[in-house]
């Protein structure tokens, strides 16, 4: 072991003292070196990383000479204070915490609006042909659930390193998570083309086009969650406009194809979205990034840990799209595949989706105001009145879940009604209200995903406080329950059914992931130490 006289030269003080400055951010009133390990592993560091950047001969000889720097005041220990800002700061950061709450919905709302207006979109189009419409809505579920993983893994590692400006380990993991998600899409497309021309599951037309829009919509899926973690999410928006307006150039000026002008806009904005997010990335790196570059963990290690969310990703997709292709499925009419465009099903479930959207943004509001309440409670509180801290929690956030259901109420009448107003007034020109369908899935479609609003902010808190397991295991129930049960309304009853399956899914993913909710503040004290 290294003495402690003689640990480290000059050059590898500051990068010590930014190391000793994250570790008292993560907590201020440290007990011992021992404290101090475990912090170090939460965050990534093993015994290799101490002794290829320091010297040291593992974490707890580093933890010493760090414990040693704090108890001689050589760092300065955060003043616990909220931070002054002044009101128009204020309002931005509401709105862009806003404004990241609707991310993922976004591109769907605009979908919506240009299907609206234009008749089309980046990946749709109303004149399209049943068995085109098929190939592609097959082709998005399948980018959804495929990517659904990476993005979840992307997002919770990168936002871990970015949090501690470790913008190199960000920028690796990252693409490493990006280099995995293409090579899954490859192997996705590769085996999708072997098991269809074997089986003859859809003429090789049909199967060129799901894999055409599967592949680009990875893409983009991937490259919005780079944008996300680096908060640049108008720049996306802004992309999913501009392919919108190279497809209205394309088809309606010049006249070519929509498919062709779909996928000619497609590949363009997937390769603007790649090269954006590289472009911020870098340049985030420059900005922010304080001189250290330890060895990322180990791949096993950063698999273990990340594969709950991975699990959650992908079930969370799953979910979503489950009562789709239950529904369209359903042997009811003329069925030439296995999986059949139903436009009545389809229509109501999207205009259902815009109920989502204010909400959303609320909720990434409400969630980071109790984060910013927490960190600065924790150090408030002695651990004398712990127990007080808990119970005035559970308190406080109960009485946001009962403020965001209010709000989602009146906003599902609200969107119901404006929907209602603009079919009946043939604003839309599409039938939503007159079609017995499309109203059913409609009214069922927005009240499930008002319910799926509020588990998520469940599952935005408990992600918070690294408890990914009680959000998968809920979230895992819950997609058994929408297939089960969409499966036998939509076979005994009929088709349309289906969307029940959504419905009482929702209801049960709240249930226990607010179970786990009131698990954990209960405890509160224990899983933020935990899950630091």
């Amino acid at each position: 072991m290294i003495s402690l006289n003689n640990q480290v030269n000059t050059t590898q003080i500051e990068d010590l003292n930014q190391l000793a400055n994250i570790v008292v951010k993560k907590s201020v009133n440290i007990l011992d070196k021992y404290e101090i390990v475990a912090i170090l592993e939460s965050i990534g560091w093993n015994d290799n990383m101490a002794r290829e950047r320091f010297g040291y001969n593992d974490l707890f000889s580093l933890s010493e000479y760090i414990w040693q720097m704090i108890n001689r005041d050589m760092i300065i220990t955060p003043v616990i204070e909220k931070e002054k800002v002044s009101r128009f700061k204020y309002y931005f950061r509401l709105f862009r915490s806003f404004l990241r709450g609707m991310i993922f919905v976004l591109p769907m709302a605009i979908s919506v609006l240009s299907m609206l207006t234009l008749r089309f979109s980046l990946w749709s189009y109303e004149n399209f042909s049943l068995s085109m419409a098929t190939s592609i809505s097959i082709g998005t579920i399948m980018s959804f659930m495929v990517v659904g993983g990476f993005t979840q893994a992307i997002a919770r590692r990168g936002f871990l390193y970015l949090g501690q400006n470790l913008v190199y380990m960000a920028r690796k993991t990252v693409l490493y998570f990006v280099r995995i998600g293409f090579i899954t899409a490859v192997v996705v497309t590769i085996s999708f083309l072997i098991v269809n021309w074997t089986f003859a599951i859809y003429p090789w037309q049909m199967g060129s086009i799901i894999i055409l829009y599967f592949f680009f919509l990875t893409s983009i899926w991937l490259s919005v969650t780079i944008m996300y973690i680096l908060q640049k999410e108008l720049i996306f928006t802004g992309l999913i406009t501009a392919g919108i307006a190279i497809v209205f150039v394309l088809f309606i000026l010049i006249g070519i194809n929509i498919v062709y002008s779909q996928l000619i806009a497609l590949t363009i904005v997937t390769i603007l979205g790649l090269i954006f997010s590289g472009y911020y990335f870098q340049r985030t790196g420059k900005e922010t990034e304080n001189g250290m570059a330890p060895a990322l963990q180990r791949k096993s290690v950063m698999i273990y840990l990340i594969r709950p969310y991975f699990m959650y990703g992908f079930l969370y997709f799953t979910y979503l799209n489950l009562d789709r292709l239950i529904a369209w499925s359903t042997d009811n009419i003329y069925m030439p595949y296995f999986i059949w465009f139903r436009g009545e099903y389809e229509l109501g479930l999207d205009f259902a989706l815009l109920v989502l959207m204010l909400p959303m943004g609320l909720i990434e509001v409400v969630v980071n105001e109790i984060m910013l309440k927490l960190l600065i409670d924790q150090k408030k509180y002695s651990i004398k009145n712990i127990g007080d801290m808990n119970k005035s929690y559970l308190h406080y956030y109960k009485k946001r879940v009962f403020q965001v259901s209010a709000f989602c109420a009146v906003n599902a009448l609200a969107i119901y009604f404006l929907i209602r107003y603009l079919d009946l007034n043939n604003v839309i020109h599409l039938v939503v209200i007159g079609n017995r369908v499309t109203h059913f899935v409609l009214i069922i479609g927005i009240i499930a995903y008002s319910v799926l609003t509020l588990c998520l902010m469940n599952v935005l808190v408990l992600f918070s406080l690294a408890q990914p397991k009680i959000i998968m295991r809920s979230m895992l129930i819950a997609t058994l329950v929408n297939a089960c049960s969409g499966f036998v309304f939509s076979r005994w009853v009929e088709y349309s059914w289906a969307v029940l399956g959504l419905l009482l899914g929702a209801i049960v993913f709240f249930y226990f992931s607010y179970k786990g909710i009131r698990k954990v503040i209960k405890n509160l004290d224990y899983y933020i130490y935990s899950g630091q």
